[in-house]
């Protein structure tokens, strides 16, 4: 004869309905994570074969006279624009704008800058490296960049997305754009902002605060 108890079997019950329980939010959990939306959009157009759009790979001189490639910006969040040291209309503005990010992050190791000039003729490395220091700019986390004319125009045409004109690369093609570009740890490009625009710069100071929560 069994010498088991109702309380035997109310504890026996208990358990079984907690350990449902906790498999139960164990699984919600997980379908939870899966269908979480990413904290900002991602920008480009995908492949034939749905793979996501990178910013591609580049390699330029910077003011230092170094080549730098897109390694010197693997696994960091970055900010990338396009400007011209003898520029009096948008730049100026840009670059205040820019100055103001770079003071939000300026302790942050995974934050980075890159600026293109659009102006390589004129805009050699001493060049950029003087318009950097009158500025008082720490370039160990903001490169100036330049490179052949093709180069810079496609990188802001088709990897950066930030000019939507076609251009030729001739003696008249230009690029002028206000537009920062937000990269993640990934290379993949998550938003756009008006550099002359401080709502839009203050905006962009609080989304990379946001990507650095990404996990």
């Amino acid at each position: 004869m069994s010498t088991k108890g109702p309380n035997y079997f109310r504890i026996g019950t208990i358990a079984v309905v907690i350990i449902a329980i906790a498999a139960i939010g164990i699984i919600y959990n997980s379908m939870s994570s899966a269908k979480k939306e990413p904290l900002l959009p991602y920008y480009g157009p995908k492949g034939n074969n749905g793979e996501p759009f990178y910013v591609k790979s580049f390699n330029l001189l910077n003011q230092d006279s170094v080549m730098l490639n897109q390694t010197a910006y693997a696994d960091k969040i970055y900010v990338a624009d396009f400007f011209f040291t003898t520029c009096l209309g948008i730049c100026p503005l840009m670059t205040e704008g820019m100055i103001r990010v770079h003071k939000a992050y300026k302790d942050n190791p995974d934050f980075m800058i890159i600026s293109h000039t659009v102006d390589p003729e004129h805009d050699r490395p001493s060049v950029l490296k003087q318009y950097a220091e009158n500025r008082s700019i720490d370039t160990k986390k903001w490169n100036f960049v330049t490179g052949t004319k093709k180069e810079i125009y496609d990188l802001a045409r088709y990897s950066y997305l930030v000019d939507a004109s076609e251009g030729d690369n001739g003696p008249s093609d230009f690029v002028h754009t206000e537009n920062f570009a937000l990269v993640d740890r990934e290379g993949r490009i998550r938003g756009y902002y008006d550099g002359t625009d401080t709502a839009e710069v203050s905006k962009l100071i609080k989304d990379i605060a946001l990507l650095f929560t990404e996990k």
